[in-house]
């Protein structure tokens, strides 16, 4: 089994800038892609940006492109997430997800993956 741990969350101010961490322990030896999604009171889950390999493969949603960056150490299979130019409106619970393949079609589904991550809460806040 392999658990995800969320490392890096807490209250920022707009316009600040945060790294979030996703810790993989266990059987992690065949995992291959990473995710981060997000949810905010009375939303759905939502897809914010992946990774796959040694980070040759990357996607994002169009509201974080360019303001967000996803990166992987696939050696330590840790996942971060660079967050940049923080908005109130970023703030949310954000997961972090694993999974053994990669999809191009599907990888920013909720479904695609069976790992997650507990979530850390961010808040962006003056």
């Amino acid at each position: 089994q392999v658990q995800l741990k969320e490392i890096g969350g807490g209250l920022v101010q707009p316009g600040d800038s945060l790294i979030l961490s996703c810790v993989a322990s266990g059987s992690t030896a065949d995992l291959y892609s990473s995710a981060w999604f997000r949810q905010s009171p009375g939303k759905e889950r939502e897809f914010v940006a992946s990774t796959a390999g040694r980070a040759e493969t990357t996607d994002y949603s169009g509201s974080v492109r360019g303001r967000f960056s996803i990166s992987r150490d696939s050696e330590k299979k840790t996942a971060f997430l660079q967050m940049d130019d923080l908005k109130p409106e970023h703030t949310a619970v954000y997961y972090c997800a694993a999974n053994t393949f990669y999809s191009q079609n599907n990888h920013h589904l909720a479904s695609f993956y069976g790992t997650w991550g507990q979530g850390t809460q961010v808040t962006v806040s003056p």
